[in-house]
C-alpha cells in the first residue's frame, strides 16, 4: 500500500509547480479582462475632478451619482433604450427560429445543392463586416423604396442586417446539435405515432435547447452592442437611434464628458449581465457538453 502511494504523492508534487503557474496565468488574464470593466464602473461613480486628475487613482472615497443622473435625464434616453431592446429581442427570436429550422433541414433532409448551400453559409462568415457595410447601406436604401419599414432610418434595417450576420454561425452551430440527436429516436417516435412536426418541436427542439441558448447569447450581445450598423443605417431619424448612439452625444472635440460616457456604458452593460444570468445554467451545460465531446 505504501509502495503505491509514494509515487502518486511524488507525481502530485511534480505537477504542483506547473499547476500553480497555470493558475497564476489564469488569474493575470482574468485581471486584464476585468480591469477595464472595473475602471468603467469606477469612473461612472467618480466625481468629475477625480476623473480629469493628472494622476487618477484606482479608487474613490467620494462616490457620486451625478453622471448617471445626467445620462438618465438626457433627452430620449428611454426611447433609445427601448429601440435597443426591440432590435435585440427580435434578432434573437428570429435567429433562434430560422437557425433551428435551417439546421433541421440541412441535417435531416437530402436535397440537391445541399453541399453548395453549406459552403455558402460558411463563406458568409469569412467576409469582414466592414467590407459589407457600404454595399449593405445601398441595399437597405433600395429596400426602403419597396418596404419602408426595412429601409434606412428604420429599426427594420438593423434587424435585417443583424439577422443576416447572426444566422450563418447559428446554423453551423445548431447543425452539430441536431446531428447529435440519434436518427433512431425519430424512427421510434414515428412508430409511436408522432408526426415529423411533433417530433421536431416536442422532442428535437428541447434536446437542442443548450445550443439555442448559446446562439441567443451571441445574437443578443452582437445586436445590443452594435455601433457600426446603427451609425450607418440610422442617419437622420433620431427617434430610431439605439443606445450606442445615445452615448455618442457625450463625446465632444474639446471637452468629452467621460463620467457620462462611463455611466452610460455601465447602464448598457446591465441588460447583458441580466440576460447572461438568466441563461447561465443552460450555457454551462453547453460548455460541459463541448468538453465531454
Amino acid at each position: 500500500m505504501g509502495v503505491t502511494t509514494a509515487p502518486a504523492r511524488s507525481a502530485r508534487r511534480v505537477k504542483r509547480p506547473g499547476r500553480l503557474i497555470a493558475e497564476i496565468i489564469c488569474v493575470v488574464i482574468a485581471g486584464m479582462v476585468a480591469f477595464p470593466v472595473y475602471w468603467m464602473v469606477l469612473s461612472a461613480f467618480k466625481p468629475t475632478g477625480q476623473i480629469q486628475a493628472e494622476n487618477p487613482r484606482p479608487w474613490t472615497l467620494t462616490p457620486t451619482l451625478e453622471h448617471f443622473e445626467r445620462v438618465l435625464s438626457g433627452e430620449g434616453f428611454a426611447m433609445f433604450f427601448l429601440n435597443s431592446v426591440i432590435v435585440a429581442v427580435v434578432v434573437v427570436a428570429l435567429s433562434l427560429l430560422l437557425s433551428f429550422l435551417s439546421a433541421v433541414a440541412l441535417t435531416r433532409f437530402n436535397f440537391k445543392g445541399k453541399t453548395v448551400l453549406l459552403v455558402m453559409v460558411l463563406v458568409a462568415q469569412m467576409v469582414p463586416v466592414e467590407a459589407l457595410t457600404i454595399p449593405l447601406f445601398f441595399l437597405m436604401r433600395s429596400v426602403g423604396d419597396v418596404a419602408p419599414a426595412f429601409g434606412t432610418n428604420h429599426l427594420g434595417s438593423l434587424i435585417l442586417v443583424h439577422l443576416a450576420f447572426s444566422l450563418p454561425f447559428a446554423i453551423w452551430m445548431l447543425r452539430g446539435f441536431v446531428a447529435a440527436v440519434p436518427q433512431e429516436l425519430e424512427e421510434a417516435s414515428k412508430i409511436d405515432g408522432a408526426s415529423r412536426m411533433r417530433f421536431t418541436w416536442q422532442i428535437l427542439f428541447p434536446l437542442v435547447a443548450p445550443g439555442l441558448v448559446a446562439i441567443s447569447v451571441l445574437a443578443f450581445i452582437h445586436a445590443w452592442n452594435d455601433f457600426l450598423f446603427a451609425k450607418t443605417f440610422i442617419i437622420s431619424n433620431t427617434e430610431n437611434q439605439t443606445l450606442p448612439l445615445a452615448i455618442l452625444v457625450f463625446f465632444k472635440p474639446e471637452d468629452t464628458d467621460w463620467g457620462a460616457v462611463m455611466a452610460g456604458s455601465t447602464l448598457m452593460t446591465i441588460p447583458v449581465l441580466v440576460f447572461f444570468i438568466l441563461v447561465q445554467r443552460r450555457l454551462v451545460s453547453v460548455m460541459g457538453g463541448a468538453v465531454k465531446g
